[in-house]
Formats: structure tokens, sequence, C-alpha cells
């Protein structure tokens, strides 16, 4: 039987950090310091990639790359990319250790996988330095999966390479793509798990593409929650998801999906 052998997660927006805040607002800090001023959507967009990717995706975007000639009377260049992400890793590790919180269901949810035999595995669009930080105090508030890995560790070749989702399968022993789910909530996750031939399944509430705190979520009407929760599911399967949840306590039902789809 080709049954889900291991869930990989990702973590900020994911598994902790309702709404992926830590980074946004460390985006936005930066680039203002350096006389440019993004809106939260444009510091979103590129969210998933790894954090030096996301600064260059930013700063390729036509509003904000004509934003940057008009303030320094030229294109970016990679020494600009360098300098913003070293401000960013600053802004960021300042602040990071308080958005480590888990996220609603996802204790409960890997506990239940847990012992049901699936490894737990994940990947990070943070570096070393940053998940240092992230995985201890996760750890604190027991979420701690059994391996996790950042770009730093497959030369700097983040989403949406495989490499990482790879480095799990060899760590946790999982024997084929089939057999692993990749969870994620931005459309990097997707791809990450496209490239690697695992099946994609998309996280809606509180993750970055949805991009709303808990306190804004829960603000909503009914009927503007069920149309938020519509529109970032179908962003998520426009980008190949396989599917999506609403929150974490459905992952065991899909993964029951699946073992099912497995099976024919």
């Amino acid at each position: 039987m080709k049954k889900v052998e291991g869930v990989i997660f990702d973590w900020a927006g994911t598994t902790v950090d309702f709404g992926c805040f830590a980074p946004v607002n460390a985006f936005v800090n930066v680039f203002k310091d350096a006389g440019i001023d993004v809106t939260i959507e444009e510091a979103r967009e590129p969210m998933g990639l790894l954090k030096i990717d996301h600064i260059r995706a930013m700063l390729e975007m036509p509003r904000i790359s004509d934003l940057w000639e008009a303030k320094y009377g030229r294109a970016f260049n990679e020494q600009d990319v360098e300098d913003l992400f070293n401000a960013f890793e600053s802004s960021l590790l300042e602040t990071l250790a308080t958005y480590t919180d888990p996220k609603p269901e996802v204790l409960e949810t890997v506990e239940s996988l847990k012992s049901q035999g699936l490894k737990i595995g994940s990947t990070s669009g943070y570096t070393q330095k940053m998940m240092d930080v992230v995985v201890p105090e996760a750890a604190k508030k027991s979420y701690s999966p059994d391996f996790y890995i950042t770009p730093d560790g497959t030369n700097s070749l983040g989403r949406p390479y495989p490499y990482m989702i790879y480095r799990n399968m060899e760590a946790l022993k999982l024997s084929a793509a089939q057999n692993v789910v990749k969870v994620g909530d931005t459309i990097p996750d997707i791809e990450e798990a496209i490239s690697a031939g695992v099946w994609s399944v998309g996280v809606i509430i509180g993750s970055s593409e949805m991009g709303l705190s808990s306190e804004e979520f829960d603000a909503l009407s009914e009927v503007e929650q069920e149309e938020i929760i519509a529109k970032t599911e179908q962003t998520f399967k426009q980008n190949g998801a396989d599917f999506t949840i609403k929150s974490m306590v459905e992952l065991p039902g899909v993964i029951e999906q699946i073992n099912r789809l497995n099976l024919k």
C-alpha cells in the first residue's frame, strides 16, 4: 500500500505566525529606510521565496523599480539587493522571536499525524540565522518538526526549486514523492511541491496569501470570511495546488483522500 509517509510544512503563515507578519513588517521598514514606500501587498507578493530573492523580486516590480530610479538616478544593482537584505535581516532578527506562536490546531494536528507514524518535515524561505531564532522559540511552545532545512542547506537554491523537499525526504527516509505531502501558505510553496513531484496543500486561514491577522479575520462578517476564503482558495488552485484546507484540522482528512488516490 502506497500511503502518505510524511508531511513537510512551511513555517511562517503555515504552522507559526498567523498571517505571516514578521517578514512583511521588516520588508516594508527596510524599503522605507531606503526612501521607497512600498505597500503591504507588494511586500507580500513574493512571500515564500528565499528572502534575498524576495527583495530582488520586489525591486523588479515596475512601480518599485521606477521609484528606485527616480530616487537614485539609476537602476538597482546586486549591491543594492545585498544592502537591503542585510538591513532586512537585522530588522527581522530584532522581532522574530515574538512571531513564533503556533497557529490554531497545528499542535493537535501534528500530534495526530505523528501518532499515525507519519514523519514531520519542514522547509522555509528564512535563512539558517533566522531559523536559529524561530526553531527553539517554537519548540518552547511545543512545535517541533522532525527535520527542518533552509535554503542555506541547498546552496541558496530555495523555492521554487525542489531541493529542500528532497533533503527532507532523504533525512526522514521517505520512499517516494507520491507518499509525501507539502503544506504551505504561499504560491512558492505550491511551486516547490510541484517541482518535487509531491502532493501540494494550500492552507487558507492565517496564510500570507490571505494576508490578515487573526483579529482582522475575526472582525469580518461570516459572508466576508467566506468571500476571502474562496478567493484565496481559487488563487492556490489556479497555481496548481492539489488540495486546499481552511485550517489545519482538515489536513488528516486530505491525507486520507490522498491515501485512497494512491491505491488506484
